[in-house]
């Protein structure tokens, strides 16, 4: 994924575009060589959706959310999730004050505009299902009472590829929460110099403001821009593309779980915002390929003997997209 210039057709849509593309100048000042992950995180604002991104320990993850959200000028919070962590910690409690003799809602750090949730996958499926009502609704129940979250609100969660031992892993129905997955992979070696070359030159990761990170765009950039992207033309073919794709999935005899009505919509909402961010007001089938292995990974499950040859979810998307016939 990489998006091009702008070619918009309105002023409107031009500005938003161009405020969403300078994140990633902005962002390289912190995070070197994670540009397709970048991209990602904004498609991902741009549908309201959430992101699970994936990879191993070391590789900038907390750091790329963090910049974004000191790019975009908004709130942001991180939750490291653990085995003794509790729903309450997550979403926040009642309390008890002495002096009014009444219990207060006490805010949990899923208020925020993005929860960065650390190893999601190390937490109780209790705590983890404490976010499924956040993701989907928006909005926090606690004794009775709905408190809708802040606007906007993205949910980055991260898992280590590594390591399984203790984990929870995340069922189907709650991968199936996330708009995208997303590999954060080891730099190469170019990128690993220019990283450690930062750091010998005074790079602190905890101090953004020091590396230059200013804020490009914010909420009303971002607002703009989903307005734009809701008015990118889809036609009847391009759905009858991204519908074949998914079925073809459910018929893959190396899959027993293929992707659902659910993820179908969601590839075709990422598709149209990936569409917006090259500069078109309709989408194409690239629009569809190349974002098909981040929507659609984690929404199918392989055959255990199909693992054991090594076939992966990746291969097996991508295996799809070379036989369905795309439309001319």
């Amino acid at each position: 994924m990489d998006p091009t210039t702008d070619n918009g057709p309105t002023g409107e849509s031009r500005s938003s575009r161009a405020s969403l593309e300078a994140l990633r100048a902005e962002i390289s000042k912190a995070v070197v060589g994670q540009d397709p992950a970048v991209t990602g995180l904004v498609v991902a604002l741009l549908c309201r959706g959430h992101v699970l991104l994936e990879g191993v320990p070391g590789v900038a993850k907390t750091l790329l959310v963090r910049a974004l959200a000191a790019s975009l000028e908004l709130d942001t919070k991180r939750v490291q999730f653990t085995p003794d962590l509790m729903p309450s910690d997550v979403t926040g409690s009642l309390v008890y004050d002495a002096r009014t003799t009444e219990f207060s809602f006490q805010p949990g750090p899923v208020f925020t505009n993005l929860l960065l949730a650390d190893e999601i996958n190390r937490t109780p499926p209790k705590t983890q299902s404490s976010l499924l009502e956040a993701m989907e609704e928006r909005q926090v129940t606690v004794d009775g009472t709905p408190r809708p979250l802040p606007e906007p609100f993205l949910v980055a969660a991260t898992q280590n590829p590594v390591e399984y031992e203790g984990t929870y892993p995340l069922p189907e129905a709650q991968l199936d929460r996330f708009l995208l997955k997303l590999t954060v992979p080891l730099p190469s070696r170019q990128d690993e110099i220019d990283v450690l070359t930062r750091h010998a030159e005074g790079f602190n990761p905890r101090d953004l403001h020091a590396a230059g990170v200013r804020p490009v765009a914010g909420p009303a950039d971002l607002e703009a821009a989903r307005a734009a992207v809701a008015k990118t033309s889809i036609s009847p073919e391009i759905t009858a593309y991204v519908v074949d794709v998914c079925r073809a999935t459910r018929e893959s005899p190396s899959l027993t779980l293929g992707v659902s009505p659910r993820g179908a919509t969601a590839l075709l909402s990422t598709a149209r915002a990936w569409a917006w961010l090259t500069g078109r007001d309709y989408v194409i089938p690239d629009d569809v390929k190349a974002l098909a292995l981040p929507t659609l990974r984690h929404r199918v499950q392989l055959r255990p003997e199909a693992e054991m040859e090594g076939v992966t979810a990746d291969s097996v998307i991508n295996a799809i997209l070379a036989h369905v016939p795309v439309p001319r």
